[in-house]
């Protein structure tokens, strides 16, 4: 690489730091810059990594190594210009132990370089919107260096945060709070928590995003020659998720002979932080391979875009935002179908420590029967002794065949620790 243009893209990327200040402030650990390992920020395009990044940035003395690899200047930067892009950062900044890289994962081998920074006694952090990096690259060069920290869009909290930041400090039992704090949580039902389209509330922003995750995230980074049918995968799932499916009638539905074929695919949207997989639970792990598998989408404003829905799907959406609401705590996430189907089956080790179900409108007696009997089922099977229905605005405490179910409203539960 040659050193002016390295020397003119630092230079120019500095605009990054000054958008940040005006941003909102997404939550970190302090462990992350008072460890000495290397830090991992990974997550979907365009949900906060860089923003975070910055944030952390401002908060250190050291701040100036600092270089964004999604920039076409360098799409020819190799593992060898690591060693170029060190001399210009100690030519323009002096000496520093403080690096910071975002989206990493388009430079091959990227990994080795940050081992050796780090065993030379450097602080890194790096970013990636690619899942694998966190398991192929860093499970073989970095084990036992690094801190990994998994970013999504927006919470209801940050949306809340961002919306109305004075609403968090109001009484939410008083009428009109309660009110507000209901329509804010119908909008974010609606339209998510991508950062950019939140603040311009502009359609072309997802779409956008959308295809940059398509083709470069997915298509060009795993070589992907036929574009039809991931396209046709990715579209039918969107007008499908919170749904069963297998890979056979999937790979039916798009066209393709080999089953193995959808399970690379749906691999590599995983990857992308595009859409997760849920499996019912079973202390059988090849039964858990075989039976169908639930697929949720990163974002609900993304998904309503994407697919084509022509129904009201306001108890899929809410199931979704329950799901990634889960990942974002940290969740290990199944469901749960023995006699009846309970949506959420939450697992610490080998062992079922929680039931949810989600319902949006439990209203009619025939629904509170069903979502009763499949929340059961579950606290019956895991030996539970309580459990937890998420409506959209009802609350209430019941005591059914000596199991305690609480019934909360989503936007409640949304901003509990």
């Amino acid at each position: 690489m040659n050193k002016d243009l390295l020397k003119t893209v630092i230079a120019e990327q500095e605009y990054y730091f000054e958008q940040a200040k005006g941003s909102m402030r997404r939550e970190f650990p302090d462990t992350l810059c008072q460890s000495s390992q290397i830090v991992i920020i990974s997550g979907i395009r365009r949900c906060g990594k860089s923003t975070l990044l910055q944030q952390i940035r401002a908060r250190l003395t050291e701040k100036d190594y600092y270089l964004n690899f999604d920039d076409e200047r360098l799409v020819n930067f190799k593992v060898e210009d690591f060693q170029v892009l060190t001399e210009v950062f100690h030519e323009l900044f002096g000496e520093q132990k403080t690096y910071y890289f975002d989206e990493i994962q388009n430079i091959d081998q990227w990994e080795r370089f940050i081992r050796r920074l780090h065993d030379m006694g450097n602080k890194v952090y790096v970013t990636g919107s690619n899942a694998r990096m966190l398991s192929r690259e860093l499970g073989t060069h970095l084990t036992g260096r690094y801190l990994s920290v998994e970013l999504y869009p927006f919470s209801y909290k940050e949306f809340i945060l961002f919306k109305n930041p004075g609403l968090v400090t109001q009484n939410s039992s008083e009428t009109k709070v309660k009110a507000e704090y209901l329509s804010l949580f119908h909008s974010y039902l609606r339209n998510g928590g991508f950062p950019g389209f939140i603040k311009t509330n502009d359609e072309l922003v997802l779409k956008t995003l959308f295809e940059n995750i398509l083709y470069r995230d997915i298509m060009v980074r795993n070589n992907i020659t036929n574009e039809k049918e991931i396209k046709l995968l990715v579209s039918y799932l969107a007008g499908n998720f919170a749904r069963l499916s297998t890979n056979s009638e999937l790979a039916e539905i798009i066209g393709v002979k080999n089953p193995t074929t959808v399970k690379k695919y749906i691999g590599f949207l995983a990857d992308s932080y595009l859409v997760f997989q849920t499996s019912k639970y079973d202390y059988s792990l090849s039964k858990q391979i075989l039976n169908p598998k639930k697929s949720y989408f990163i974002d609900n404003g993304m998904v309503t875009r994407v697919g084509f829905s022509f129904s009201d799907n306001s108890g899929h959406l809410l199931e979704n935002l329950i799901f990634i609401e889960l990942l974002r705590r940290g969740k290990e996430v199944y469901y749960h179908h023995k006699n009846n189907e309970c949506d959420f089956a939450i697992a610490v080790g080998k062992s079922v420590v929680s039931a949810i179900q989600v319902c949006y409108a439990f209203s009619a007696e025939k629904t509170k029967k069903r979502e009763i009997n499949g929340l059961l089922d579950a606290l019956n099977t895991y030996n539970l002794q309580s459990g937890l229905i998420i409506t959209d605005d009802t609350e209430d405490e019941l005591v059914v065949e000596d199991k305690n179910i609480k019934i909360i409203p989503a936007w409640k539960w949304l901003l509990e620790d």
